[in-house]
């Protein structure tokens, strides 16, 4: 099993989430990547050493990005989430 690992921004993304249901929802599928980080697709270009896995509620997209370190331990470190709407613009200046 692997270590989860917050960066600022997606703490506060989750600490805004007011939504119950949408908070277990991305719960649900961080507890899934504690076991296999390796399910969400991998990116390429300039995103590249970075996963994406996508979430859905109630017919809306989500999206998770994370970096999986093997060494010194077993992490994930969750970069960002959020809606797919302007995501990865903003992923991309944040792994500037």
């Amino acid at each position: 099993m692997y270590e989860i690992i917050y960066s600022k921004a997606a703490e506060r993304y989750f600490k805004k989430i007011k939504n119950k249901n949408l908070l277990r929802t991305f719960k649900n599928a961080i507890d899934k990547l504690k076991n296999d980080p390796y399910a969400g697709t991998r990116k390429v270009g300039d995103l590249r050493g970075i996963y994406g896995y996508g979430v859905k509620y109630r017919g809306s997209d989500y999206e998770l990005a994370y970096r999986i370190y093997e060494k010194n331990g077993r992490f994930v470190i969750i970069l960002l989430a959020g809606t797919r709407e302007n995501f990865y613009e903003e992923l991309k200046r944040l792994v500037r």
